[in-house]
């Protein structure tokens, strides 16, 4: 039978849940945002584990301005697809930006294809189940639109501000599926 685990985390943006399998971090959601919990079992057990305590490591040092030098342990349950995508926004460095089509124009690649939808891209995106770490908050629209952050577009600026990004051009949308 399957355990699930969390441990919650208060930033400087709000409460944090963190999910565990028991060994690695299957999620980090911003309390109350959009898929909150998503994939975790009904009944999970709070309790401080190893992997918790070096995700808290990690916020720390992210919440204190600093690109944090080390990972904890990430267990990606999900899609082949959003796997791909999560693995590609892992590597957006801390401090820029990648468009959604940019990514799928990485995607296409990889895969062999001609080319891939930016649309089913931002479907990815928006279902990471591990906030911050893999950090989707950095992926916008080519038109420097903040839109899609499930953490709420007030947070997406903030991270993004609090990162040194370059966030001229950038603007919030006046509507949108994450806000």
């Amino acid at each position: 039978m399957r355990m699930d685990y969390i441990h919650h985390y208060v930033s400087p943006l709000g409460g944090i849940t963190m999910g565990s399998d028991g060994k690695a971090l299957t999620g980090l959601w911003f309390d109350g945002q959009k898929y909150f919990a998503d994939g975790l079992a009904a009944d999970c057990t709070e309790k401080m584990l190893p992997v918790f305590e070096q995700t808290g490591q990690w916020l720390d040092i992210y919440f204190s301005g600093k690109a944090p030098d080390f990972m904890p342990l990430l267990s990606l349950k999900t899609t082949d697809f959003r796997r791909i995508v999560w693995k590609i926004m892992l590597a957006i460095p801390y401090g820029k930006t990648m468009t959604y089509g940019e990514i799928a124009n990485r995607l296409a690649n990889q895969m062999g294809l001609r080319r891939m939808s930016a649309q089913a891209v931002g479907g990815a995106v928006a279902h990471n189940a591990i906030s911050l770490i893999i950090p989707c908050h950095r992926v916008v629209g080519a038109n420097g639109s903040l839109t899609g952050y499930a953490g709420g577009i007030d947070k997406k600026i903030r991270l993004l501000e609090m990162e040194g990004a370059d966030t001229t051009g950038f603007f919030a949308p006046v509507r949108g599926a994450a806000l």
